[in-house]
């Protein structure tokens, strides 16, 4: 048994995409199915930054988890469920928790992915700017 202290850098969390405060009180937690992320596009430094947009698995091995938002899917994760509210470190090896920003304010041209017209017609509870 390991008793030494863990610690993760995860760098700064950029939630410059965040529009308002609205919201932020109530982000859930949620897993984060992490096969379904790329690391290279997802997380190449070691986290999940906030901002991301995720969709939430209705079936499949996945289902009842989150990942990547997929325009054109068919295991619910074509629909937009919110964004990574915070920074969620991984090693890609196991699901880590995360917090869900699912109604708010976000400003599109500040996430670290974008979403498009579509995407964000599939979730009425965000207003983007």
């Amino acid at each position: 048994m390991n008793l030494n202290p863990v610690f993760n850098t995860l760098g700064r969390d950029d939630q410059s995409w965040l529009g308002s405060a609205h919201g932020t009180n109530n982000a859930r937690s949620i897993t984060l199915a992490i096969g379904s992320f790329t690391k290279a596009t997802h997380y190449p430094n070691g986290y999940l930054p906030s901002g991301l947009p995720l969709g939430k698995y209705t079936s499949g091995a996945n289902s009842g988890m989150y990942g990547p938002y997929t325009a054109g899917a068919t295991d619910g994760s074509q629909n937009l469920a919110g964004f990574l509210f915070t920074a969620t470190a991984t090693d890609g090896s196991s699901n880590p928790n995360g917090a869900l920003f699912e109604h708010g304010r976000v400003i599109v041209a500040n996430l670290p992915i974008s979403v498009d017209a579509t995407a964000q017609g599939t979730n009425s509870h965000i207003i983007y700017a």
